[in-house]
């Protein structure tokens, strides 16, 4: 686990029209669940106007009218009439349910099993045999860039050796990009320069066997829209590599023609799945939900950013999750995972909650956060995060870049003793000069620093008047870190849970045990005024003693 940096937020000005991915269906959700708070049971009447404000969100943000229309009477026929529990077990533990808490969950449901997919995401062939994905779509929807994303995925997530065959000629410069997106990534690249596709993917097959490759990703032609002889080529390269995976890349962004150009794909060629790509952008999110519904295969990745780890396994929970408002904690913790070393991690949080937290340490957080993704992203899966801001609201991550600059700009004693600015005001603007900041936002910088780092000190050193009771002060912190775990969501998380637990092992072993168990067992507890007391009487009898 490590300290979370709190980053700093700004609104934006922005087009009228550009919207955070699912934003439109998020904000019709939470309008529902804001009209059914107040009442107390679930009825026609109330049901109709929560649906209303849904109808509304999924008609803009493009989900295809026939699908809207269909879900929205399947949550109706789940809703009305529902016995709202007014408590319900979860974990061991009684929560309050209300009507408001009952729509949801049927609302969540309902999404869930609209997108979700059975099985893999990717079907793997029997050894020696490699598995072959054929990569098809449209010009302009990232097919080629997609094509390295998901070789890099399943190289890194599956222990996969892929090849790539670059088969799309019919773009100038196709070629080209996917070798050097193949360098980037380290994954080879098959290409015939001048060659036709059938051919290429034929001999790619071979040459992939020759390299002892395991998977084979084929980035075919796309064209600016479906015509006769772009199918019969793809179907002339299926037939001949006979591929256990045909993938449609498809732009979010198009919304509701992104369904009709998969229904198509899907009645020629017969698609695995779908990749939709650009959530990060200005899409509506219709599309995830409509896609299955309409064409009868699933989404099985999404693409979310432009740089070549931006690909990510769809998730039909987490998607719902976030769609509904409630974030994604399971995507959170897995992009936590992937850039956090665990052991480093752990030994960092014991120091921190020591109060020993340096300018180092919060420029590491600030690198750990980037590496993670857009925080924007990263946001939209935080639990009600969207609930407290404003609509609209956009991170302004060059602020993050002006943090690095000016904790870069300080001398390693500076890091390691933020103390001496205030002690030697002329640092500041030696450093504001150096990050080509202001001197003010140096010491706005500091200022969040100090917060953090006594934040850090309070959690294990708070005990109340309790904390001169041997092992309080440990007890009191393992008690306020599983409480953080819990109200933010991450009670998956390994390092928090085994952090917390330690620090509760710590004080039972200081107080010698809760119950007689093993250990030295409780401390001799002395009356002084008592013992005192004794020592008179005592004094007293010896002498009478001596008359």
């Amino acid at each position: 686990m490590r300290a979370r940096f709190a980053p700093c937020y700004a609104q934006q000005p922005k087009p009228p029209d550009t919207r955070r991915m699912f934003e439109t269906l998020t904000k019709g959700f939470r309008n529902a669940r804001n009209r059914l708070s107040g009442v107390t049971e679930l009825n026609e009447e109330n049901i109709d106007q929560a649906l209303r404000d849904v109808r509304l969100s999924l008609l803009e943000a493009d989900v295809e009218f026939g699908v809207a229309k269909a879900f929205l009477a399947r949550v109706k026929e789940k809703a009305v009439g529902q016995v709202v529990e007014t408590a319900a077990k979860s974990k061991g533990r009684k929560i309050k349910v209300g009507p408001a808490e009952q729509f949801v969950k049927i609302c969540q449901d309902e999404l869930e099993s609209m997108m979700s997919f059975d099985g893999p995401a990717v079907e793997l062939a029997k050894k020696p045999k490699p598995t072959g994905i054929m990569m098809v779509g449209l010009q302009g929807s990232g097919k080629t860039t997609t094509s390295a994303k998901l070789a890099r995925f399943l190289e890194s997530t599956h222990a996969r050796k892929p090849l790539l065959v670059a088969a799309d000629v019919a773009r100038p410069g196709a070629i080209e990009q996917l070798q050097v997106l193949g360098e980037q990534i380290d994954v080879p690249v098959f290409s015939i320069p001048g060659g036709i596709p059938l051919e290429i993917c034929k001999r790619g097959l071979a040459h992939a066997k020759k390299l002892k490759c395991d998977t084979i990703i084929y980035d075919t032609a796309g064209r600016l829209a479906i015509d006769e002889p772009l199918m019969k080529e793809l179907d002339e390269i299926r037939s001949s590599v006979d591929p256990q995976n045909v993938f449609l890349v498809v732009d979010a962004m198009i919304g509701q023609d992104s369904v009709k150009t998969a229904k198509s794909f899907h009645e020629l060629l017969g698609l695995s799945g779908v990749i939709l790509t650009k959530l990060d952008g200005d899409a509506r999110g219709g599309a995830a939900i409509s896609i299955k519904n309409v064409t009868g295969t699933a989404v099985k990745f999404v693409g979310t950013g432009e740089t070549l780890d931006r690909l990510e396994e769809f998730r039909a929970d987490g998607m719902a999750s976030r769609i509904l408002g409630m974030g994604d904690v399971v995507g959170l913790m897995k992009d936590f995972e992937e850039v956090v070393d665990e052991e480093k991690a752990e030994q960092d949080a014991k120091r921190m909650l020591r109060g020993q937290f340096t300018l180092d340490d919060f420029l590491e957080q600030l690198q750990t956060l980037q590496n993670m993704g857009p925080l924007q992203d990263l946001l939209d899966k935080v639990p009600f995060f969207a609930d407290s801001m404003p609509e609209g609201f956009q991170v302004d991550e060059r602020e993050i870049g002006q943090i690095k600059a000016i904790v870069s700009s300080m001398t390693r004693q500076e890091r390691a003793e933020a103390e001496l600015f205030q002690k030697q005001p002329s640092r500041l603007v030696r450093v504001a000069k150096g990050s080509g900041t202001a001197e003010k936002q140096v010491a706005e910088i500091l200022q969040r620093f100090a917060f953090m780092k006594q934040m850090m000190g309070s959690i294990g050193s708070q005990a109340g008047m309790l904390g001169k009771i041997p092992g309080m002060k440990q007890l009191a912190a393992a008690n306020r870190l599983r409480d953080a775990v819990k109200t933010g969501g991450l009670e998956g998380n390994p390092m928090m849970a085994n952090l917390a637990d330690q620090l509760l092992e710590a004080a039972v072993a200081e107080q010698g045990g809760f119950g007689g168990g093993a250990g030295p067992g409780p401390k001799r507890v002395v009356n002084k005024g008592k013992k005192k007391s004794k020592r008179k009487m005592q004094k007293k009898s010896r002498r009478k003693s001596r008359r």
